[in-house]
């Protein structure tokens, strides 16, 4: 079931008109698409983060002003680079009917045998590219890492997807690899700086013993 969201009408269009939006705790926005003509919008900001929490990917039902309720998908995320806070939003219409590209979340399963010879699991992909129809947008894709040994890497290839998806990530991407495990540096034996030091001493008193009375 898409999640919802109410769109509220933006005339404003300088920095000034968005900075006081953002304020008072609105996000600026657009939404466009073949049944909606591009509409300036601003959108809650609590609601907004909730919805991005649970599933950034997710078909949303935007109720938007003088148009109603639409089928929409996030295309871009504007955020400011040190605080991350949200700045602009821009909202794609879809049909259902239609494929749509998007992204989902890999959901990795099993405990490596590499990790259980000490190796170490590297993630290097959270998330694949994906076309299908919103329908079938599945929540994530399982990805079996229980046969991953040392020193292997997981391909996008060998990644098992529904029928009724078409993988859009290049096939030979690493998803995940299992690191040889670090060897630990010699400690040095607490003995040994005795050893020197006693050395010293007996080479000091043999000179000592050497010089005339």
């Amino acid at each position: 079931m898409a999640s919802t969201l109410k769109a509220e009408a933006r005339n404003g269009s300088t920095k000034g008109d968005r900075n006081k939006l953002r304020a008072q705790g609105k996000v600026p926005a657009v939404v466009y698409g073949k049944k909606v003509s591009q509409t300036s919008i601003a959108i809650d900001q609590k609601e907004l983060l909730a919805l991005l929490k649970i599933n950034p990917h997710a078909i949303i039902e935007l109720d938007v002003p003088e148009v109603g309720k639409q089928p929409v998908m996030i295309n871009e995320i504007q955020r400011d680079y040190i605080t991350r806070q949200l700045l602009h939003i821009d909202f794609h219409q879809i049909n259902m009917d239609e494929p749509v590209n998007t992204t989902v979340r890999l959901d990795f399963v099993g405990d490596p045998a590499g990790v259980q010879a000490g190796g170490i699991l590297q993630i290097q992909r959270h998330e694949i590219d994906i076309r299908c129809l919103p329908t079938q947008i599945p929540s994530s894709i399982p990805v079996d890492i229980n046969g991953l040994e040392v020193g292997e890497n997981m391909f996008v290839s060998q990644i098992q997807v529904p029928s009724h998806v078409e993988m859009k990530t290049d096939a030979n991407d690493v998803v995940a690899t299992i690191l040889s495990p670090q060897k630990a540096e010699p400690e040095t034996s607490p003995s040994e700086p005795i050893e020197v030091a006693d050395t010293a001493v007996a080479k000091t008193e043999a000179e000592k013993a050497e010089e005339p009375v």
